[in-house]
C-alpha cells in the first residue's frame, strides 16, 4: 500500500493538491514536504539557478496546512504525482519514489526575521503580469532552453524598484502559486541573505545569489632588479 498523508478534513487535503498542481507547472516541478507537529509545509521553487553561472535567483513558494500530528517527514516528490486517495478524501497518496531537487539543500531560517515593510498584493500582481509579458516579448521564435533560461534569469532576477528592490521573480512566484487573492498588505521581512513576503495564502522567500570569483594573481618571491 502506498504511503499517505492524512489531513483533518477534505478541504485541507484538496488545498494541498491545488498547491502541488500549481507547483507542477513551475520550475523543476518538485514539491518539498516537511511535516512536523501537526503542520505540513509544502515548498516549491518557481525559480532557482540550474548551473554555477546561472544568475536566476532562488525564489521559493511555501504554504503550510494542518496534517496528522504524528506525521514527521522531509522529502521532495514530483508535484504532479500527488493525488487525493479515491477511497479516502482526507488522504493524499504519495508516489513510490522521491526526487532530487538541488534547491532543497538551502533552507530559509526559521527564526531571526526582521520586519522591513509592506507591499500591496495588487502591486505584486501588476508587476508579475508585467514580467510575464516582458519574458514573452524578449524570447525569440524557436528559442533553445539556454536562451529561455537566460531571458528568465535577466527579467525575474532584476531588482524591481516598484517592489523596493526585491527580485521581480518574487511577484511572479506569488502570482503563479495563487497566493494573491484579495486586497491585503504583504509583510516583508529579512534574515541574512533571505527575504520573505508573507500573504494570507502563503509565503514567498528569495535568497540573494552569491558567487565566489578568482582573486587577482599575487606576485610571490623576491623581486628581481
Amino acid at each position: 500500500m502506498s504511503a499517505r498523508l492524512l489531513f483533518p478534513d477534505a478541504p485541507t487535503a484538496a488545498d494541498a493538491i491545488v498547491f502541488a498542481g500549481r507547483a507542477a507547472r513551475l520550475g523543476d516541478g518538485a514539491v518539498r514536504l516537511q511535516g512536523q507537529r501537526g503542520t505540513l509545509a509544502l515548498t516549491a521553487a518557481p525559480l532557482a539557478p540550474q548551473t554555477l553561472l546561472d544568475t536566476t535567483p532562488t525564489v521559493l513558494g511555501m504554504r503550510a496546512v494542518r496534517v496528522d500530528p504524528e506525521l514527521e517527514c522531509d522529502l521532495a516528490v514530483d508535484a504532479a504525482s500527488l493525488a487525493v486517495d479515491d477511497a479516502d478524501p482526507l488522504a493524499v497518496v504519495l508516489p513510490g519514489t522521491a526526487v532530487s531537487a538541488p534547491w532543497t539543500g538551502i533552507s530559509p531560517p526559521r527564526a531571526g526575521w526582521a520586519d522591513v515593510g509592506e507591499l500591496p498584493a495588487s502591486l505584486l500582481a501588476q508587476r508579475a503580469q508585467w514580467g510575464i509579458a516582458a519574458v514573452a516579448e524578449a524570447v525569440p521564435d524557436a528559442p533553445g532552453e539556454d536562451v529561455v533560461r537566460a531571458v528568465r534569469a535577466e527579467i525575474w532576477g532584476s531588482a524591481d524598484d516598484a517592489l523596493d528592490g526585491l527580485p521581480l521573480g518574487v511577484a511572479f512566484a506569488a502570482f503563479a502559486l495563487g497566493f494573491i487573492g484579495g486586497d491585503e498588505q504583504a509583510a516583508v521581512r529579512t534574515a541574512g541573505p533571505w527575504m520573505r513576503v508573507s500573504l494570507s495564502r502563503g509565503h514567498v522567500l528569495s535568497r540573494s545569489t552569491t558567487r565566489a570569483g578568482l582573486t587577482p594573481v599575487r606576485t610571490t618571491g623576491t623581486a628581481r632588479p
